[in-house]
């Protein structure tokens, strides 16, 4: 019930405490910032896809006939490991016939070599033998090339999508066997208006999300920046890589990414201090005189904005206080009473002690 009227409470106790003279001529009641130098950056988003660091469509080379199967759905394998075979009865027969001749041609060759080299066999009859002996070796060559194409291995580590053949499945060179990726390390491609093409480069740090994981956050690298920039759109890809070791970012998700660009020191104020008077920005300054306290506008150039605050180029110095809550009360010249200071990321509710705030302070 409390916190259906929250918004009420906060009215009224806004205008107890901002509003109030309190009796003694004191002033209005007003909240303020410190004028400090804070680390700041311009901050570039865009949305971009994942894809696993290796993927693959595992199909076959020949048409053949499924004997066996080694492996389940989404299972994870190492480089090499066998995961289907097809039928190879006709190869493995052809094999054995070819070692046969290997084995004869080999025998005959033995007994041709002593002959010849006593000047009782002819030169060409022994290079015949020779020729024989490695003609069958590379036929066998040949054969266990074929029964190879005949047993599908994983090209490298990985996991292993949705299985889409059986025992005893005829399958195609076209057939899709099933899928492999490695996803300990994830590629995101995400494109970013040329304009911002100077502030790009390999290894700066970028930090995406995703509703799927809420308010995680995963922190990748620019890898690769592309060589072209789309005629249409005017923008560039560019790849990011992010670790994936705990295997739970998957291909094709979507990705919110930001980046952090000129990292530099400046003034930054919240951005209900700032009061915009047509292309004019200014705010309102705490002036001390003697025991009393009162406020002057001063005017100021802001720079870049984000997420609630504004950057201020001139016009202010640090140690000065600025009001951020109370400037409809406030007037130049007139006193007003500070009634507490505003640290980043306050909110008004914060300030007055509301329940949500209390946890904060």
């Amino acid at each position: 019930m409390i916190k259906q009227y929250l918004p009420l409470i906060t009215i009224f106790l806004c205008s107890v405490f901002l509003n109030a003279d309190n009796g003694a001529g004191k002033g209005a009641g007003v909240y303020v910032v410190d004028v400090t130098r804070q680390p700041y950056s311009e901050k570039i988003e865009a949305l971009g896809t994942l894809q696993a660091n290796e993927q693959v469509a595992l199909s076959a080379s020949v048409t053949e006939r499924v004997t066996a199967l080694y492996f389940d759905d989404n299972q994870r394998v190492k480089k090499g490991d066998l995961l289907v075979e097809l039928d190879a009865r006709a190869e493995f027969a052809e094999l054995a016939e070819e070692e046969s001749r290997l084995a004869e041609a080999s025998r005959q060759l033995k007994r041709l070599e002593p002959l010849a080299a006593r000047g009782a066999a002819s030169k060409s009859v022994l290079d015949e033998s020779r020729l024989e002996v490695e003609t069958a070796e590379a036929r066998i060559l040949a054969i266990r090339a074929r029964i190879e194409l005949r047993r599908i291995r994983a090209p490298f580590d990985g996991v292993l999508g949705l299985r889409n053949i059986s025992v005893g499945s005829l399958v195609k060179n076209d057939s899709l066997i099933t899928t492999i990726d490695d996803d300990a390390v994830m590629k995101l491609d995400f494109t970013v208006p040329s304009l911002h093409l100077p502030l790009l480069k390999k290894g700066l740090r970028i930090r995406a999300g995703s509703r799927a994981f809420g308010e995680r956050e995963f922190i990748g690298v620019i890898s690769a920046i592309d060589s072209r920039i789309d005629t249409i759109s005017r923008a560039v890809t560019v790849r990011a890589l992010i670790g994936n070791e705990m295997h739970i970012l998957k291909p094709g998700l979507l990705m919110e990414v930001e980046m952090e660009v000129k990292a530099r020191e400046s003034i930054v104020l919240p951005e209900q201090c700032v009061i915009s008077d047509g292309d004019q920005s200014r705010v309102l300054v705490i002036q001390q005189e003697g025991a009393l306290t009162t406020v002057k506008y001063r005017k100021i150039i802001i720079g870049k904005r984000r997420k609630g605050y504004t950057e201020v180029l001139s016009g202010l110095r640090e140690g000065e206080q600025v009001v951020s809550h109370g400037l409809m009360r406030a007037k130049p010249g007139k006193p007003v009473r500070i009634i507490g200071v505003q640290k980043r990321g306050d909110t008004l509710e914060d300030l007055l002690g509301s329940p949500e705030g209390e946890g904060r302070r």
